[in-house]
């Protein structure tokens, strides 16, 4: 009884520690019968939770298909750039002629532009690389700087100030050749001299000279016929001028020495006359003038800015329709007659 006041009693003056005691049965020893000190547990301090990043607005990466190429080689330099929404980049920062490039030239490029569901932008420029130097331990592709913006619906690319640049990482690309290092000069040819061909190659080399010559001799001969026909068809072609000018010359005296006293007889020398004219403006003018009206021969007289007095020829054409076509009593008078007939031999003696 002793012990148990005893621990009860330390127990309960010690601040914050509970005392938890257990009954002692009847007719049970009271030897070894302590009772049970539980501890409370202290709180647990939980840190706070690390807020994710922020994804960058506009990242970027790059990669090669090989990383060490021979000469000649082709490598596909990969640049991947991903934009969220609302941010785009300047595509002509990642031209070709912004290329930094030691030993490595360009064969050919390539964009690829897609839009997510999400309204990402992912840009991929496929960059076609070889080499033909063989002095570089190192073949490099430099930094690049790409600047990004804000798009806006309505305003272009260039009218946009930029919000940011992007650093595109530099590329080293190993080289490999079976030359040896810090050669001073390379060889293209051995010393040893080439070996002779063999003796079926040096036959067929005057055979087939000889076949070349017989295939280009009937061009050659179809050449100089044509060159020929030409220079005949342009003598005729003149000849026949010269005889149409001759013609039309008759055929104005002779409507200049017809008679037009009465009015058959106007009727007819004005119907001549405007077949004259008519046929003077198609062969010097290149116009169709005879299935046109006067009004549409002065258009397209005035349209081809000829040197012929277009306003003189289409006065000449309507006295003609008049004459032509209208009833006796609008019939033009001889007077009327003589002065178109002026009219007409100047027109007549313009050529262009």
């Amino acid at each position: 009884m002793r012990s148990s006041a005893l621990v009860i009693l330390i127990g309960s003056t010690l601040p914050g520690v509970p005392v938890e005691t257990h009954a002692q049965t009847r007719g049970a020893p009271t030897v070894g019968s302590f009772p049970t000190v539980t501890h409370a547990e202290r709180p647990r301090t939980v840190a706070p939770a690390t807020p994710p990043a922020p994804k960058e607005d506009v990242s970027v990466g790059t990669k090669v298909d090989r990383t060490a190429i021979w000469v000649g080689d082709r490598l596909t330099y990969t640049i991947e750039i991903t934009c969220k929404r609302g941010y785009d980049v300047v595509t002509d920062d990642l031209s070709r002629e912004k290329l930094s490039l030691e030993g490595l030239e360009v064969v050919n490029t390539d964009t690829v532009r897609r839009t997510g569901g999400d309204d990402v932008i992912r840009y991929e420029f496929h960059y076609v690389l070889t080499t033909y130097r063989v002095d570089v331990p190192a073949l490099k592709i430099g930094p690049m700087t790409v600047r990004y913006y804000v798009s806006r619906a309505g305003q272009r690319p260039d009218e946009t100030a930029p919000a940011g640049t992007l650093q595109v990482p530099a590329q080293i690309v190993a080289f490999r050749s079976l030359l040896p290092d810090d050669q001073p000069s390379y060889d293209i040819r051995h010393s040893r001299p080439a070996d002779p061909r063999l003796l079926r190659y040096r036959i067929l080399q005057p055979l087939g000279l000889g076949l070349i010559i017989v295939s280009v001799a009937p061009v050659a001969f179809m050449a100089i016929a044509v060159v020929q026909r030409a220079g005949r068809r342009g003598r005729t072609a003149r000849r026949s001028f010269r005889q149409t000018r001759q013609a039309v010359q008759a055929s104005l005296e002779a409507v200049r020495n017809a008679e037009a006293a009465t009015a058959d007889d106007r009727r007819d020398a004005f119907a001549r006359l405007d077949d004259l004219v008519r046929q003077h403006l198609t062969q010097v003018c290149g116009v169709p003038a005879s299935s046109m009206t006067p009004s549409e021969i002065a258009a397209a007289l005035g349209a081809r800015g000829s040197g012929l007095p277009v306003e003189l020829a289409s006065s000449v054409l309507n006295t003609c329709e008049i004459a032509r076509y209208a009833p006796p009593t609008l019939l033009p008078s001889a007077t009327a007659w003589r002065d178109t007939l002026a009219h007409a031999e100047q027109v007549l003696a313009t050529r262009r």
